[in-house]
């Protein structure tokens, strides 16, 4: 019996997530308002009604597949971090990790503009946005580390986010910024608001993550 039981649970976690990455594919396709129970069921390749067999609801599904695309963006950025050496190096895994070039394209971003939307009435998904941005500081905090006092860090990181939010929408409403162009939109904006003395201290400074890999 708890052979059968711990098969099953097994399938049902299976079946969940290939429900939660076909609804990320639509998702990327054509945004939140193509997420229809017929269309993720559809590109999973499941009869049509399974989705409310493994979750609640399609509301459900949809918080579901936000945090895995927040969680595929989170861990590309840690792999970035491990790779670090210098404070300077951690804060521009931080940048690139948030333009991955395969994914910033204009049907990514729209889709994404589609979410920012949607979190103004949507509580959840405020509250992954909200995740995101403490994530983003934490990241900020680690390779600013002792460089910046915890207002002027808030300060920092608010421009920071804002710049991201920007680009983003910029690249889904006009589609004429590559990933490279984001990046180094986001470097010049880290390099005046913290300034040369700053800046220079990074780049000397070993990150955290290399202390620890030695």
């Amino acid at each position: 019996m708890g052979t059968v039981g711990k098969t099953k649970i097994r399938i049902k976690d299976v079946r969940r997530i290939e429900l939660i990455e076909a609804a990320y594919r639509v998702f990327l396709a054509d945004g939140l308002n193509g997420l229809t129970t017929t269309r993720i069921c559809r590109e999973a390749g499941m009869s049509q009604g399974i989705l409310t067999y493994y979750f609640k609801n399609k509301d459900e599904v949809l918080f579901q597949m936000v945090r895995h695309s927040n969680r595929l963006l989170v861990e590309d950025i840690i792999a970035r971090l491990r790779r670090a050496r210098t404070g300077w190096e951690r804060l521009q895994a931080v940048i690139e990790g948030n333009f991955p070039e395969r994914h910033y394209d204009a049907n990514t971003a729209k889709a994404w503009v589609s979410f920012f939307a949607a979190a103004a009435s949507n509580g959840r998904y405020a509250m992954l946005q909200q995740f995101f941005y403490r994530r983003l500081r934490s990241n900020l905090a680690s390779a600013l580390a002792g460089n910046l006092a915890p207002g002027e860090l808030d300060h920092f990181a608010r421009g920071f986010a804002a710049m991201i939010d920007g680009l983003w929408l910029r690249r889904g409403c006009t589609g004429d910024l590559t990933a490279a162009e984001a990046v180094r939109l986001v470097t010049g904006y880290s390099e005046r608001a913290l300034g040369p003395e700053i800046v220079a201290r990074l780049r000397r400074t070993e990150g955290p993550s290399a202390r620890a890999s030695d």
